[in-house]
């Protein structure tokens, strides 16, 4: 009699394919598992890895870079403050100092760029490494180097003037020049008018409304900054005096302007006290023949809301320059202030 074999029964069959296939995923996601932990561990050293090297890199750049020379100063100095003296005072230091002086030329003696040129100049003195450290001087309204994107901003310094004193400096200057060119002929040349009779005679060349200058200077590019007795604009000239500007010192104490910036910027001032006051340089550019007004003059000038918010700003300016002034020294005593660290944890 042949033995015959049992026949397995299909629904057993079946059963053990499954079991099979399950036994055979579970093994390949478990592998798979791993795997992708193994991948993500790479992955995460990896990046870990790579952010060191960023932050080795930043620190190391930023312990190399040379602060000093990348230094970049804007003097956007206003007319008839002085501005010729102390310019002069920076070519003389430049060589001595080892640092650029540029003078910024803007067609038609325009104080404002153009949108294409305002990007364009930001760039250029930006990225002109051969250029650096450099003092950059110009009759222009500030400039706001972050609205263009740009990695650093500049420092910007400055001087002001009462604002009287200052358009009666300029009403004569365009009569009779001054002592720096003197045989330059002005574009007022042979008219005699005093500035009193010119007030009295409600004149356009001593109209208030020309004193409106300094504020602008301050405000910027804005159209607002340019209309005169604009409130918004005196506000905003303001916020950048105390915001953007390093120093804004006054024209009629340029010693102590100049002995500060020798104290706060030594790189590009070392030595600038000393030869102000023995290189003839402190009264560089004076008006010729220049009459004081009389008190009636005076009186109506006053009057005149454009002076009083140009004032305003200039006692400002004042108030912020005796502040920092006052604070670069020791209550009651000749000693610069200093500054150190400790209490450094962990150690």
């Amino acid at each position: 009699m042949r033995y015959q074999l049992p026949i397995t029964k299909p629904k057993y069959l079946v059963t053990a394919v499954i079991l099979l296939i399950t036994i055979l995923s579970v093994f390949y996601n478990y592998s798979l598992s791993n795997k992708l932990k193994e991948l993500r561990k790479n992955l995460a050293t990896n990046e870990n890895e790579r952010l060191i090297g960023v932050e080795y890199e930043r620190q190391r750049q930023e312990d190399t870079y040379n602060f000093d020379e990348n230094l970049i100063v804007i003097y956007n100095r206003v007319p008839k403050t002085g501005s010729t003296s102390f310019v002069n005072l920076a070519y003389d230091l430049c060589k001595k100092n080892h640092f650029h002086v540029l003078h910024i030329n803007i067609t038609g003696n325009m104080h404002v760029l153009s949108l294409a040129n305002q990007l364009d100049f930001v760039r250029n003195i930006t990225s002109w490494k051969q250029m650096k450290p450099a003092l950059y001087h110009g009759h222009m309204a500030y400039l706001d180097f972050s609205k263009f994107g740009m990695p650093a901003k500049p420092l910007y310094i400055n001087l002001i003037r009462k604002p009287l004193d200052r358009l009666v400096s300029y009403y004569y200057f365009l009569r009779y020049g001054d002592n720096y060119r003197p045989n330059l002929v002005r574009r007022k040349a042979g008219d005699k008018i005093t500035f009193d009779e010119c007030v009295e005679q409600q004149l356009a060349d001593c109209d208030p409304r020309l004193m409106w200058l300094q504020i602008p200077f301050f405000c910027g590019h804005a159209s607002e900054c340019w209309e005169a007795g604009n409130t918004w604009a005196l506000a905003q000239a303001k916020r950048n005096l105390v915001q953007e500007y390093f120093l804004v010192g006054f024209t009629e104490q340029m010693e102590d302007f100049v002995s500060l910036l020798e104290v706060s910027l030594p790189r590009f001032f070392r030595g600038s006290l000393d030869h102000y006051g023995t290189s003839n340089r402190s009264h560089l550019r004076q008006t010729t023949s220049k009459i004081a007004p009389n008190k009636e003059t005076v009186e109506k000038i006053q009057g005149s809301d454009v002076w009083k918010m140009e004032n305003e700003l200039y006692e400002f300016a004042a108030q912020q320059f005796y502040f920092m002034q006052k604070k670069m020294t020791l209550p009651g005593k000749n000693i610069l202030q200093s500054y150190m660290y400790e209490k450094v944890r962990p150690k």
